[in-house]
């Protein structure tokens, strides 16, 4: 049945849905003018970005071939892929997608116009064993204008008289142009009037609809084969603020040549990329295939209108499976994710490109000193959890981009005040995190505490050099005694893992606890993405790769008999040895952030996947003990899990494989690609390599904690941490946001002493408790009397002196311990 209308039918469409996250490529150019990101998977274009990273606007773009009568062929699904940069290591593809029943072969060139905001595709199509004029050939364009698949208006139209498909969304508009006359065009709502259903059902165009409003919409258009000039068109799809707008740079990109444009985007790319470092690793090693790749990916990731601004990914995971009510996908900023990015652009020496991060971190820190979870390219906050590394690690950048540039004077007083406020963040609300930098649990988190130590002692540095020592004696004491404690709130000993793998003990990946304690029970952990019945863990029984972080930045040596018990628990228990490719680790046990055991999406809960740049982080732990050939190797292993335009997955899948899921062993699955985090890690595993030293290992704290092995009898309180045990020969310091008199008592209010606090200049107080003499199980208490408010705390804060650990103890039944007898251990490799 014919139909030509002014208006389709089936509002408003399916609900709307994002598409496959496992790209296959993404790009965009290099210049600042042209404010369009592309993403490609299964030979098609997905996901167009514009006018920013952090807006997707195009749901897919794709072609379908017919002959109008019993073929219908997507060269999505119906079709083999093969891609290629145009030119070594630019983001730009060529894409070649043959038919399966070997009718037709489709060959497009796609590139972001240098010149304005337009996407363009240069597309040959050759019939095999047939005719050109056997077949029909349609374009399919799939809107979802500023991040929403809803609320689309699609229509056919023109610009000055040149026919064009055009959508808008409230204020996102796009106009789709070709080189070559459309021969029909049609508007839709996807599942009912768009141009798939009617080319599934009729094989050809029968159905010309004029417009569909305010729903889940899609554009066709049949290009016309016989005026094809050259077997070569181009396709241009501009985007703007308005129709015209749109339509206007769509097109003027038509009437340019498309071979400029091409010229211009390799050019600007390989200009860029001639800066950067001139990596050689050992002729056995192809690890010079994927640095400047892996580089550009970085600088693909940055936005434009906010510069230094650096999302995640270009992608959103498993996004098939997710909605309009999953806006951010991975192309958010998360700060942690910005961070490792720029230390990638700097292990690279796009040294400019790393202080733009820098810069918009200044400007996105919050008030009080921290950093949101994630956010918006504009600053505004998408999740609002608090995690302490994504406050420490800019401190951290901060000293990497000195170290590589060398800082002027200017520059150290120009960056202080952001170092300042975050240190001041960390000293008062640390070192306990609300969530750990997989963003889940809270507590002591070894990676954590590594990085917080770092930052504090890197600002202890910057305060000295803006001529504030106090605040430099301060910090330092501060890192002192958290360091004091890493293993009195992370390692464990004598548990069942422990003796399960052979050794006394093994830092944990997270606890809430204040110390632990198996023969009397110790904390359980509620797992966020496992289901019900499955997701509660003794605290004890879990590890991580985070551990390594202690020697990574330079806090623990790498033959420190803890860390080396430690690998032999996460090589026990996270790594999977693919017989291919090589070993590859899980975040932690138990982990849920992956696709369920059948292989369908993650919903909220799931199975963890092994993530490629652990590789990559346990590669960085073997140069720091000096296994530079095992080292190398894992770099080899790194590089394996690449895809062949030379992009690292966040996840590979580690069980058969699914071909109808598309899921293979070793192969990405469906979380993200490229994972912006892990090129960084590839860049600066490389550099690590050729200097066989870590790359971004703080100076100042390995000099401080590996050789100089500076102590601290130093144990901190404050209303954020609020322990109840002090370990023995140490001072209690009391640290308040107010000046205060602490007035104490060791002997029951019997006597009392008091002590003024003092102003650290950051905004926090302290008084120091002479407690060093106090025996075990002997009692601290103490209250404060308020000076502005001239008021008294009216409650008393008691803190015990830890037990006697060689003292005898009577041992309680670990079924006492709640639920532990219903709990198993889980162990992903």
């Amino acid at each position: 049945m014919y139909r030509k209308e002014e208006f389709a039918f089936g509002w408003p469409g399916n609900e709307a849905r994002w598409t496959s996250s496992a790209k296959s490529g993404v790009g965009t150019s290099y210049n600042a003018r042209s404010k369009v990101w592309f993403s490609i998977s299964h030979g098609i274009l997905n996901e167009i970005y514009y006018p920013q990273v952090d807006q997707a606007c195009t749901r897919d773009l794709s072609f379908i071939v017919t002959n109008g009568k019993d073929f219908f062929s997507e060269e999505k699904r119906n079709t083999s892929h093969h891609i290629k940069h145009i030119a070594k290591d630019v983001p730009g593809y060529h894409i070649t997608n043959s038919c399966h029943n070997h009718y037709y072969r489709l060959e497009k060139e796609v590139i972001s116009d240098p010149s304005r905001d337009t996407l363009l595709q240069r597309v040959q199509f050759f019939p095999t064993n047939k005719k050109r004029k056997d077949f029909k050939l349609f374009i399919l364009l799939a809107p979802h204008l500023g991040n929403s698949g809803a609320g689309n208006t699609a229509w056919v139209g023109d610009y000055k008289g040149v026919p064009m498909l055009f959508a808008q969304r409230g204020d996102f508009s796009l106009a789709l142009a070709c080189s070559t006359p459309w021969k029909k065009t049609s508007a839709g709502f996807v599942g009912s009037s768009d141009g798939w259903q009617d080319l599934y059902q009729h094989k050809e165009m029968r159905w010309e609809f004029k417009r569909a409003e305010n729903g889940n919409v899609a554009l066709i258009a049949e290009v016309d084969l016989d005026e094809i000039s050259n077997n070569s068109f181009v396709v241009a799809l501009g985007f703007g603020r308005n129709p015209e707008e749109a339509g206007q740079r769509a097109r003027a990109s038509i009437f340019e040549n498309f071979d400029s444009a091409k010229t211009q985007f390799i050019s600007e790319w390989q200009k860029w990329q001639k800066k950067l470092y001139s990596i050689e690793l050992s002729k056995k090693n192809a690890g010079l295939n994927y640095f400047k790749i892996s580089a550009t990916m970085l600088r693909v990731h940055e936005s434009k209108r906010h510069p230094g601004g650096l999302i995640a990914s270009l992608s959103i995971p498993w996004g098939f499976n997710k909605g309009d009510d999953d806006l951010g996908g991975y192309h958010l900023v998360w700060p942690r994710d910005m961070v490792q990015t720029a230390g990638g652009l700097l292990a690279a020496r796009a040294f400019e490109d790393a202080r733009r991060v820098l810069n918009y971190l200044m400007v996105t820190q919050e008030e009080d000193g921290h950093w949101v979870q994630n956010m918006w390219l504009d600053g505004e906050p998408y999740w609002k959890g608090v995690q302490m590394d994504q406050t420490a690690l800019p401190i951290m950048l901060v000293d990497l981009v000195n170290r590589e540039t060398e800082f002027s004077e200017q520059d150290i007083k120009h960056f202080w005040p952001m170092i300042r406020k975050a240190a001041s963040y960390l000293v008062n609300y640390g070192p306990i995190t609300n969530q750990d930098r997989w963003e889940e649990n809270a507590g002591y988190s070894t990676f954590t505490l590594a990085v917080e130590i770092s930052a504090l002692l890197i600002a202890a540095e910057h305060a000295e050099l803006n001529n504030e020592p106090q605040v430099a004696v301060f910090l330092r004491e501060t890192a002192d005694s958290w360091n004091a404690n890493i293993e009195r709130w992370t390692y464990v000993t004598g548990s069942d893992l422990a003796k399960f793998v052979g050794v006394d003990g093994y830092y944990v990946r997270i606890n809430a606890q204040e110390t632990f304690d198996i023969e009397h029970g110790n904390g359980l952990l509620t797992i966020q993405n496992r289901p019900k019945g499955e997701n509660i863990c003794p605290a004890s029984e879990m590890v991580s790769p985070d551990a390594l972080a202690l020697v990574r930045f330079g806090l623990r040596s790498a033959d420190d008999p803890k860390i080396l018990n430690t690998i032999k628990v996460i090589d026990a228990t996270l790594k999977m040895e693919h017989p291919s490719y090589g070993p590859v680790w899980y975040r932690y046990n138990r982990d849920g952030y992956g696709e369920k055991a059948d292989g369908q999406a993650y919903n909220g809960t799931g199975i963890g996947r092994p993530w490629p740049l652990l590789t990559g982080e346990r590669a960085h732990y073997e140069i720091a003990a000096g296994n530079y050939a095992y080292a190398e190797k894992l770099l080899k292993t790194f590089e394996n899990y690449a895809n062949e335009a030379g992009m690292f997955p966040e996840q590979v899948w580690d069980s058969d494989d699914i071909p109808e899921l598309e899921l293979y062993f070793g192969k990405a699955s469906g979380s993200a690609m490229p994972l912006a985090w892990a090129h960084s890690e590839y860049i600066k595993l490389c550099r690590s390599l050729k200097a066989k030293q870590i790359f971004d290992m703080p100076q100042q704290v390995s000099q401080r904690y590996v050789v100089d092995k500076k102590t601290s009898n130093v144990f901190i309180w404050n209303f954020s941490s609020r322990y109840k045990h002090i370990p023995k020969n140490k001072m209690l310091r009391v640290q308040t946001l107010a000046c205060a008199t602490v007035k104490w008592t060791s002997d029951n209010w019997q006597t009392f002493s008091e002590v003024v606090t003092l102003d650290t200049g950051l905004g926090i107080f302290y008084a120091d408790l002479a407690t060093t003499a106090l025996e075990h199980d002997q009692e601290i208490s103490f209250t404060f009397h308020w000076h502005d408010a001239g008021t008294w705390e009216n409650k008393d804060f008691t803190l015990t002196v830890e037990k006697n650990p060689d003292a005898p103890t009577q041992e309680r039944d670990h079924a006492e311990t709640p639920g532990r007898d219903k709990i198993k251990v889980f162990f992903p490799s």
